[in-house]
């Protein structure tokens, strides 16, 4: 299991600003694979900006409610579901890891809370020119947030995920390596965003969370 000799073997615990880990090396080749093919569609092509968010990067209430009036909003976020998992085997056997019993109580062991009744979300991101995120705390209901970045395109690694002090002044950058993750607990002063930089061809990720909400995968 990749993911878990990942976080038991190559990861690092930092407590500045705030209690997170590092770790290398946590997905398989194919799982690789089937985030640089995912097809996320380009928000600049359909006239909209970003807005410093994820909810649906600048898109009108009523792309946000997911209906548009006269037909279906436009989607801009590929979770990876029971309704398309037949497009991402490879990461449904990591999100299948991350539902063992063995990786979601080491975790839990790790952030120091109880993933024993949580749902696994993972998305498939693909950030591009023009996008940033303002500096925010998760929600409560993410009991573990993070990214696994995968740098296929030699874009820079000052690309990662910038985080803050209390002040909200940036104090650290995890940095953008591919195959290279993080991970924390939401909690008060978890601020954490990305500056508005320069994004060459594309950023992929995944965001991964263990969340108290109901998602198509419920922990073992």
């Amino acid at each position: 299991m990749s993911f878990l000799n990942s976080i038991q073997n190559q990861a690092k615990k930092h407590e500045f600003p705030f209690d997170h880990w590092e770790y290398n090396n946590a997905l398989s080749d194919g799982a690789i694979e089937e985030i640089i093919k995912a097809d996320i569609p380009d928000v600049s092509k359909h006239n909209l900006n970003y807005d410093g968010t994820r909810a649906i990067d600048g898109g009108a209430a009523e792309f946000r409610e997911g209906i548009a009036s006269g037909g279906e909003a436009i989607k801009f976020r590929c979770f990876v579901t029971k309704e398309n998992e037949k497009k991402f085997p490879n990461l449904v056997k990591f999100i299948k890891e991350l539902q063992s019993k063995e990786v979601h109580g080491t975790i839990s062991k790790m952030i120091d809370r109880d993933l024993s009744n949580s749902y696994v979300r993972v998305e498939v991101i693909c950030d591009r020119e023009g996008f940033w995120l303002k500096p925010h705390c998760d929600i409560k209901e993410k009991l573990m947030s993070g990214l696994i970045f995968i740098n296929n395109a030699n874009e820079s690694e000052d690309l990662g995920t910038d985080f803050y002090n209390e002040k909200l002044e940036k104090v650290k950058t995890v940095p953008y390596k591919n195959n290279y993750g993080y991970m924390f607990t939401s909690g008060p002063n978890t601020w954490h965003g990305m500056e508005k930089k320069k994004i060459v061809k594309e950023r992929r990720c995944i965001q991964v969370n263990y969340v108290t909400f109901e998602t198509d995968w419920k922990v073992l």
